[in-house]
């Protein structure tokens, strides 16, 4: 593939970058699980391979019960926001991290995130979430009681105040607060940073960019969802503001700002994508489905294919994944189809190997993949 070889060659151009990035705001403890389909011994098991099938063993129970034993396979960090930090931290970004990692102490699971960033702000206790992966997806399972606790109050004062936050802000190549639909007071803290610490900002000749993530708004009411727009669109005003969706999540953007494009559609996808950028105002719309990834900058439409992996080790991250090799590239100043490409090779790489890749790890990943050596 071109692309990923002429990406290999413009990221060792880069190779001793100094980039900083402030990110939260979410945090998980995730346990990877697989469902039990058939066990023939103690030790040994056949797992449910596909969300159908899963869905059918519950239906099945409708009016009478039944029982399906989870496996837990692994235990890690989870969110978005820590998924993205981490997926960073392997890439070599200088990285701040505020969020929900645990109190009084730092969960374990973050310990070792933590330990790479340059600080952290461990602001309340996280969520937990049962990730039952299948060949076709995930069904994530979602505990979310204690991070309605992460108010703006409480973000202001753990970061030290107004003037604390505008400080780090003001000094990042990229600043993101990921996790909108499971943190209840987020829409709370953007609009207290758009009120309160955008007027101490510095003008800059170029803006940072600012990254969000909504993660799976659906269960957000849709007077929720079009406040959370239009919050994100006024965070063009201070910097170059980047929206990360996944495919469902665009077409549910589309409906709530009343620009959905018909089935009929001869690319719904781009037609989607266009009229939801236009309707946001902002520096960049990114979509990723299963096997691709697109955006939307300067007004033009970017499309590229992914590695795509028939069975991966794992997938629970790997938009966040994603979503990190697309935000280095664009604080590397990279044009959007490299962006996307880096995106998909980031992912690409983090679902055959179950973990991150370094700087190094991602540049022979696209090299191979431009060779044709990457296995699906």
């Amino acid at each position: 593939m071109q692309n990923a070889t002429e990406l290999a060659k413009k990221l060792k151009e880069k190779r001793g970058f100094d980039l900083k990035m402030l990110i939260g705001l979410d945090g998980f403890v995730d346990e990877i699980i697989h469902p039990v389909d058939k066990r023939q011994d103690f030790a040994n098991f056949t797992r449910i391979k596909t969300i159908a099938e899963f869905g059918e063993r519950i239906s099945k129970a409708a009016g009478l019960s039944t029982n399906i034993e989870m496996v837990t396979v692994q235990t890690k960090l989870g969110g978005n926001g820590p998924i993205l930090s981490n997926a960073l931290l392997e890439y070599g970004v200088r990285l701040t991290y505020a969020g929900a990692l645990g109190q009084p102490d730092i969960h374990p699971v973050f310990r070792p995130m933590a330990d790479k960033a340059e600080a952290v702000y461990s602001l309340c206790q996280p969520g937990h979430t049962d990730a039952a992966e299948f060949e076709d997806g995930k069904v994530m399972l979602g505990k979310h009681s204690g991070l309605g606790a992460l108010t703006w109050h409480v973000f202001k004062e753990g970061l030290g105040g107004v003037k604390g936050i505008a400080d780090m802000v003001g000094n990042c190549d990229l600043f993101g607060m990921e996790n909108w639909t499971m943190m209840p007071q987020m829409s709370e803290i953007w609009q207290g940073l758009i009120d309160e610490v955008f007027p101490l900002l510095p003008v800059k000749t170029e803006r940072p960019l600012a990254f969000f993530d909504l993660a799976d708004p659906e269960k957000r009411t849709k007077s929720d969802i079009k406040r959370a727009m239009d919050l994100i669109g006024k965070f063009e005003k201070k910097f170059r503001t980047i929206l990360g969706l996944n495919e469902k999540e665009v077409y549910e953007i589309a409906e709530v700002l009343g620009v959905a494009v018909g089935d009929g559609a001869a690319d719904k996808l781009k037609e989607t994508v266009m009229a939801v950028y236009g309707e946001l105002g902002i520096y960049c719309l990114m979509v990723h489905p299963v096997r691709s990834a697109c955006c939307a900058i300067g007004g033009e439409y970017f499309n590229v294919d992914g590695p795509f992996c028939a069975k991966p080790k794992l997938t629970t991250g790997a938009g966040d994944n994603l979503n990190a090799g697309f935000c280095l590239a664009q604080s590397l100043g990279l044009d959007p189809i490299s962006s996307l490409t880096l995106g998909v090779s980031t992912s690409g790489f983090y679902v055959r190997n179950a973990k991150s890749p370094t700087f190094d790890e991602v540049i022979k990943f696209a090299e191979d993949w431009g060779k044709g050596k990457v296995s699906g």
